[in-house]
């Protein structure tokens, strides 16, 4: 029987190997591309970037400032129609018909959707709006990036109510609390770390989307307030300029590639904190 133990520890130890091995493996190419990004994003910030409108080809200077209040807006719709439709559906789902039909039904389109390509879905957006319309639009932009938000959204406002323990809602109830009235002033005080997360989360995934817009908003290289017509937009605008031939766009390109990474970073930062303390309270 002694026999047995040496044999397993020898196992652990070489899947414990392998296991780090591939760990540093994945680490050491996520520095390689932060390190790139860093390297040539950092060269190309200037005040310029943020108070100049992305320059015609050929032509030095210019900014970004354009795609990224493009950007900022669409963001910002997307999220505003998307993530309260999300916070409604996932609190059906674990407040009124967790077990129902419909219930199943709805969490097996949300999770299509959350396994979706946003590519799909910018096509979709296209067909619906972009083509019975006849032009691209910012408006159809913000729509492609709500749809991208609710499936998010969704999965993590059901996980968080589900985490509330059901005696804060029979207290609730044993005061004579209507049930609308347990879950906005019981249930979503004691998830609201929890909701908030997934709302950066959700904006975190959709900041950085280009294949949708590339079918919805397609671009536009002046300022615009006009969400009736194309816009531009920071992912797009990186997608265009790393793949032009003009070394001023190709660096305009990685500097608004560590902007949006900065930004995804702080999102998934302030995500992780705040699902941190949730879990320190609970």
């Amino acid at each position: 029987m002694a026999s047995i133990y040496p044999a397993r520890r020898r196992r652990n130890s070489m899947w414990m190997s392998l296991s780090v091995a591939a760990a540093a493996f994945g680490l050491t190419w996520l520095f390689l591309i932060l390190a790139v990004l860093f390297w040539k994003g950092l060269a190309g910030i200037s005040p310029d970037v943020f108070t100049q409108m992305t320059p015609p080809p050929g032509s030095p200077g210019g900014g970004l400032l354009n795609a990224i209040a493009g950007s900022l807006i669409m963001t910002v719709i997307g999220v505003a129609v998307g993530a309260p439709l999300g916070m409604l559906a996932g609190t059906y789902l674990a407040e009124y018909g967790k077990h129902s039909r419909l219930a199943f039904v709805v969490r097996f389109i949300n999770d299509i959707l959350l396994s979706a390509p946003s590519i799909v879905i910018g096509l979709f957006v296209y067909e619906i709006i972009v083509a019975p319309m006849g032009h691209f639009s910012g408006f159809a932009g913000a729509v492609a990036l709500a749809i991208l938000v609710i499936p998010v959204v969704v999965r993590t406002t059901e996980d968080m109510l589900n985490l509330v323990p059901n005696t804060l809602r029979e207290a609730g109830a044993a005061l004579g609390m209507p049930r609308s009235t347990v879950i906005q002033r019981i249930a979503y005080r004691a998830a609201r770390a929890g909701l908030v997360t997934g709302v950066l989360l959700a904006t975190a995934r959709v900041s950085g989307e280009t294949a949708p817009l590339l079918f919805t908003a397609l671009n536009n290289q002046f300022w615009s307030w006009n969400f009736n017509q194309p816009i531009s937009s920071l992912p797009v605008v990186i997608f265009q300029f790393a793949l032009s031939p003009y070394k001023d766009w190709q660096q305009l390109a990685w500097t608004g590639a560590l902007i949006i990474t900065l930004a995804i970073l702080a999102l998934s930062v302030t995500a992780r904190t705040l699902s941190a303390t949730k879990r320190g309270e609970a």
